[in-house]
């Protein structure tokens, strides 16, 4: 992620920026749990549990009702915002928070935001909500640590915060379950700095207009920018931890960031490392079922696809997909890559003795194959792949380290899984295996170093590296 990038401004300023890095290093993970982190399912009951006294046990609601209408809606868009994954901690009870968030300066833990009166949100006015959700402004007026990605939920309509609003209190269960203060030491747990961070690159929040969700376009932009907060791992950062853009008026918006020792891939344009020959089935499909022809879900966006995203409606993903296929490159000049057959025919022919050859021989060709195309949507193609070819290999690296699985999904349940090898590939083994992937069946993407291995290997945590 975004780490330790601020400590060059004058003594003032410094203070300023390093509080900043407390919540921007948090922020910067919103939009998944952290990395090996199980988050537990969201129970959906089939009839939204509806009652007045947010104390009180859930009460069924007539079919008709448009208070229980109004509560499925905001079970709809709590999944499409994905609340689930920062809101409830491992083996936890839904939305009770709790969940760890590390930051170089301390760890902060997800708030209760069930409607327990006590210790959750039970005695938030909706104004108090809104507040909270869209302003990064708490009950008590504080700025909120940028982990709630308000910064995003600006563009979230009036009318679908109210709907939010009557899904918690409403349709989640109470649990009196007491928030977790932080780790930070003082200073920098100090919130007042935050609220300089906040007025800085937080945008307006938006009113209710006509609603454009008639046009697909509009819709996909309304949930890509907005409950779908995706530029919050998708775009990288500026100077101050904020993100370089929030709306496409710009190409840095959503081409790419570090988050969580994992590459946020380009979802723009570009045909080497981002969706350029993706089609608008490909996305929908990656979207609802975690894998596709051309990639499958790894990391945080793992998490997202289990949890989120493949409960939104055909219609939804299918608007996701069209704007992002609205997004141009951030190289309109790059050249598509072909497949090249020379190193397939080198590994049967078993000419090439190189390291990297004969480590993917030994480790990965089994599942990959020879030819780098994998099997189609169960292990994914390495060649042309735009996670291979993306210039940051963080994520290669991450993987072969650690290992990776798919997400489980209603259109696709099988539950694939890939190794980790850290205790079995020394860094310049890591180095070398991944440099011959990137060169190799048409990639064109930069060698990898054993000092990238190392790092990500310590940042990662993965076991110390084989003494041979």
């Amino acid at each position: 992620m975004i780490r330790k990038t601020m400590m060059t401004r004058s003594a003032g300023m410094l203070a300023v920026g390093a509080f900043a890095l407390a919540a921007a290093a948090v922020w910067a993970q919103n939009a998944t749990a952290p990395s090996g982190a199980t988050v537990s399912p969201v129970p959906t009951p089939s009839v939204p549990a509806v009652t007045m006294d947010a104390g009180a046990p859930p009460q069924t609601p007539a079919a008709n009702d448009p208070q229980a209408q109004l509560v499925r809606q905001g079970e709809y868009l709590a999944r499409a915002a994905d609340c689930a994954a920062c809101h409830t901690a491992p083996k936890g009870k839904p939305f009770a928070g709790g969940l760890p968030i590390a930051s170089p300066i301390g760890t902060i833990y997800s708030t209760n935001i069930t409607p327990d009166k006590d210790t959750g949100i039970g005695s938030y006015s909706l104004e108090d909500f809104d507040r909270a959700v869209r302003h990064g402004i708490a009950k008590n007026g504080s700025t909120l640590y940028p982990a709630m990605p308000y910064t995003s939920y600006a563009k979230v309509r009036p009318a679908d915060v109210k709907a939010l609003y009557a899904y918690f209190m409403n349709g989640v269960q109470p649990v009196a379950q007491a928030n977790k203060a932080t780790d930070i030491p003082w200073p920098m747990s100090m919130r007042w700095p935050l609220s300089i961070w906040r007025k800085m690159f937080a945008p307006a929040v938006v009113a209710d207009t006509a609603s454009t969700d008639n046009d697909p376009i509009s819709r996909g932009r309304y949930l890509v920018e907005g409950l779908g907060h995706c530029s919050a791992c998708h775009t990288p950062r500026g100077v101050a931890l904020q993100e370089k853009a929030l709306t496409d008026d710009s190409t840095a918006f959503l081409s790419g960031g570090v988050v969580d020792n994992f590459l946020a891939k380009n979802l723009r344009g570009d045909v080497t490392d981002g969706l350029g020959n993706w089609s608008e089935g490909d996305i929908t499909a990656f979207l609802k079922g975690g894998r596709n022809d051309h990639s499958a879900a790894f990391g945080g966006m793992s998490d997202v696809v289990q949890h989120s995203t493949q409960y939104m409606s055909d219609d939804d993903l299918t608007a996701i997909a069209k704007y992002l296929k609205t997004l141009k490159a951030v190289d309109p000049n790059a050249k598509a890559l072909a497949y090249d057959d020379t190193v397939a025919k080198a590994l049967r022919a078993g000419s090439d003795k190189s390291n990297g050859a004969l480590t993917f021989l030994d480790n990965c060709a089994a599942c990959h194959r020879s030819t780098g195309k994998g099997y189609t949507q169960t292990f994914p193609t390495l060649a042309l792949s735009s996670t291979v070819n993306s210039a940051d290999p963080t994520s290669l690296i991450h993987i072969v380290l650690r290992g990776a699985e798919m997400p489980w999904t209603k259109s696709a349940p099988t539950h694939y899984a890939m190794p980790g090898f850290d205790d079995r590939l020394t860094d310049q083994d890591v180095a070398d295996v991944l440099t011959f992937v990137r060169s190799s069946w048409g990639n064109k993407a930069p060698a990898v170093t054993a000092s990238q291995v190392a790092k990500v290997r310590k940042d990662v945590g993965a076991a110390p590296q084989l003494q041979r």
